[in-house]
Order: C-alpha cells, then sequence, then structure tokens
C-alpha cells in the first residue's frame, strides 16, 4: 500500500516555470488561463449540470438520466488523451486576496491542511472531467468521484496563510474505469512559487446516475518521462492489492507479530498474583481503550458535492481535526502531522446521514503517535451503521510520548495494524521549528 508522507525532504526542485506542469516542458494552450479556487466548484457544477440550489437537487438528477445514451459501450469507442490534455493550475490567494485567510488560518499562524485536502479533492475531480471532456454532449454523462487518496508528499518549506498557493494536476494513468491523478501545489516566495506538495489520487468514473462503472478515455504517454509515470500508475494499482490481501482482516499475524503481542502481554501481568486476569500498566504506559475521541457530524446539504453526497474532502478534513486533536490530548503538547496512510471511500455518505467519527491511538513509538481514524454512517430512519472510511494518521509530539498498550486481541490488532502503518515510512522525520502544517 502506498503511503501519503508528508515529507520533511530539502526543497530542491526550483521555481515553478510559468506553463510547466509535472514533467517537463509540459504545455497545454488550452489551460494557460490559471483558475481561481472558487471557480473549480463552479466549474464542477457547469460540467454536470449541478445545481446551488439544495431545492432543485432532484429535478437536476432527473436530467442527468438522459446523459445515458453519450455513454461509451467500451473504451475502444473513446479517443485516446494526451497527459497535456487534463493539465489544470488553479490560484489559491491567500496573499493577494486577505479577506480568504481566515478560513485556511491555524490559530499558530499556519495552514489548515484539512482545507489543502478538500481543495486538492476538487481539483482531482476538475482533472479528471478535462480528460473525459466530450464535445458532443452539454453535461458531462460521466459521474466521477474520489475512490483512493493514494499519496501525498510535503516537502520542507512551511505554508504561510499569507502567500499565495498554486495547484497543478493531470492525469498520469488511466484503466478502463479509473483515473490516477498528479497534483502539486506550489507557495509564492519572494517573484517565484515553489513546490510544497506533491499528490496522487484515484479517480472512478461512473454513469450518469452514479450507479455503475463508466469506461474513460485511454491515456497516451508521450516521451520517457510520461512512460514512468504511468509505468508508476501501473506498480501503484499492484502495491495497493498485495497490501489488502495481507490486511490483518483476511490474514493471520506472522510470527513476529505473534511475538510482539505477547511480550507485551507478559510486561502487564501483574508480578504479585500468579494469574492471567490482573493486569498492570508500566511506568509511562497507556491503555489503548483510553485514548479515544469521539465526534458526530449531522450531514447537512451544505456541505455536499456535485452529486448530492456528502463531499470527500469534507470527510478528509472532519477525520483529520479529530486525528490532530487526538493526537494533542494524548501527548500533551503541539503535535505536528508526518504522514497519511491512503484514504479509501468505501462508500458514499448520503445527505441527511448522521457521521460518527471514532479515533484512538493504536501505536506509538518515541515521539511518534499512530492514530486511526474509523468513519460510519447512519440513517436517523434505520440507525444501522455503515462504515465508510478508515483513516491512518502519523503525527510527531514535540516530546516523548506515552506507550499505548492493548488490553484485548481486537485491540492487539489495531496495534499490529498501526505499527505496520508506521513501519511504512521510508526514514525518521526531523521536527522543524518552520514545519507549519496543521488541522
Amino acid at each position: 500500500m502506498r503511503r501519503a508522507v508528508l515529507w520533511l525532504c530539502t526543497l530542491s526542485k526550483g521555481p515553478l516555470t510559468p506553463g510547466r506542469g509535472l514533467t517537463q516542458g509540459f504545455q497545454n494552450p488550452e489551460s494557460q488561463r490559471v483558475f481561481h479556487i472558487h471557480e473549480v466548484r463552479d466549474k464542477l457544477r457547469k460540467i454536470v449540470g449541478a445545481s446551488t440550489n439544495w431545492r432543485d437537487h432532484v429535478k437536476a438528477m432527473e436530467e442527468r438520466k438522459l446523459l445515458q445514451s453519450f455513454l461509451a459501450k467500451s473504451q475502444e469507442e473513446l479517443p485516446p488523451r494526451r497527459m497535456k490534455d487534463s493539465y489544470v493550475e488553479v490560484l489559491l490567494p491567500l496573499g493577494s486576496q486577505p479577506e480568504l485567510r481566515e478560513k485556511y488560518l491555524t490559530v499558530q499562524n499556519a495552514v489548515r491542511f484539512g482545507r489543502i485536502l478538500e481543495d486538492l479533492d476538487s481539483l482531482g475531480v476538475l482533472i479528471c472531467y478535462m480528460h473525459t471532456k466530450m464535445h458532443s454532449a452539454k453535461m458531462s454523462p460521466l459521474s466521477i468521484v474520489t475512490a483512493l487518496v493514494d499519496k501525498i508528499d510535503m516537502h520542507k518549506k512551511s505554508l504561510s496563510p499569507e502567500q499565495d498557493i498554486k495547484f497543478s494536476g493531470h492525469v498520469s494513468w488511466v484503466g478502463k474505469t479509473s483515473m490516477e491523478v498528479k497534483m502539486q501545489m506550489f507557495q509564492l516566495h519572494g517573484n517565484e512559487f515553489y513546490p510544497v506538495l506533491e499528490a496522487t489520487f484515484v479517480m472512478v468514473a461512473r454513469d450518469s446516475e452514479n450507479k455503475r462503472s463508466a469506461f474513460v478515455n485511454p491515456l497516451i504517454p508521450e516521451g520517457p518521462e510520461e512512460e514512468e509515470l504511468f509505468r508508476q500508475g501501473e506498480l501503484n494499482k499492484g502495491r495497493r492489492v498485495a497490501f489488502s490481501s495481507a490486511s490483518l482482516l483476511k490474514m493471520a499475524p506472522n510470527a513476529e507479530e505473534r511475538m510482539t503481542i505477547h511480550k507485551m502481554f507478559l510486561n502487564t501481568l501483574d508480578p504479585k498474583t500468579i494469574s492471567f486476569r490482573s493486569r498492570v500498566l508500566p511506568t509511562n504506559a497507556m491503555w489503548m481503550e483510553n485514548s479515544k475521541l469521539k465526534s458526530l457530524e449531522i450531514c447537512h446539504p451544505q456541505e455536499r458535492n456535485i452529486f448530492n453526497r456528502i463531499f470527500g474532502g469534507f470527510l478528509m478534513r472532519k477525520a483529520y481535526e479529530l486525528g490532530w486533536a487526538t493526537a494533542c490530548n494524548f501527548g500533551g503538547s503541539r503535535p505536528f502531522v508526518v504522514a497519511v496512510d491512503d484514504i479509501m471511500f468505501q462508500k458514499p455518505v448520503e445527505v441527511g446521514s448522521l457521521l460518527f467519527l471514532s479515533s484512538q491511538v493504536c501505536y506509538t513509538q518515541g515521539n511518534y503517535i499512530q492514530v486511526r481514524v474509523h468513519s460510519e454512517v447512519a440513517t436517523m430512519q434505520t440507525k444501522e451503521h455503515t462504515t465508510t472510511n478508515v483513516f491512518h494518521f502519523t503525527f510527531m509530539s514535540e516530546k516523548e510520548v506515552p506507550l499505548v498498550f492493548p488490553r484485548t486481541y481486537g485491540e492487539s490488532m489495531l496495534y499490529l495494524d498501526g505499527q505496520r502503518h508506521f513501519n511504512s515510512m521510508s526514514a525518521p522525520v526531523t521536527l522543524r521549528k518552520d514545519y507549519l502544517v496543521e488541522p
């Protein structure tokens, strides 16, 4: 499984060259104009014919049913596209339009990473609509939604809420009904934009009623750099399949993991008694069950996406902020996000649902805190709970944190799962004062 790592690596890529995308010399004459961040959602509504008025949503969705005839019966019917065909640039003018800052501002005068997740989600969908653009139809017959946040890399430069930010991206790999999107984020320093973030999302195309899969245009890479991007997309797909196959929900822990859990169990036995039931915590430790935080969100129409379901970026932001609060409460100091695991969207969230978020610390090491956030929904009519997402966040505290100990077999599996996610980081992180990416 690909790790969504927000990494403190050295800025070596230099300033953004005007008109340049993720690949060398990448230009798209049709996308010369840079969109304002507010235009992204407006453009998406126009592409699918969505109304800004909630009362009109039923009529709008009925009209989309008429677009079924424009759907391709096979991928071969669709014209191939190039990476530059989907290239988009978007400006978030935090510096030149100060009235935008408050939405993105933390109390520590840094940028809210949850808000950035929302913007990346909207941009990823727009990019895919650029790739699948159909000139014969007024509106797109496709319903494109986020399936997975595969990878996010954050560079060393801090994100200032007082400097303009620019996003860019394009489709980098295509399957039959899915697309991988590569995105970058830049921030203005002096007179030039420097790269501060890279992200990889996976989007899926469905029919106009969002009920079944739909074919998308094939992608033709041009040149060795684009061919390498496409090849990496294939590798990413294989890695995700392998990680899923080894899940602790399907396979037993390996021998080393079993030994880890048994040693932790022995370390919690009361030396004064000869009993498996008498458990005591070691020094500077906490039971996993005592690290939980929960929240409830009522899913109002305001948070809907262009298909009148709850916006995936909103779900990511709420889960991230609860995870950050959990790490803060557990560690007793200000946490800094280090990594975000792959976020798989298992089920859409309907407007009017009750969204239950449950967060807990599942693994710690030194000053690292691994947090798991479980998201589920229930309708007010049935009260049946259904899982929609599971998020894994790695935070770094300003000081060493307590060890977390599982008490039950289920918690032991959570511990091992957290350990696996933590160990997938490629290198240790050094906390820096200019690393200012927060909720």
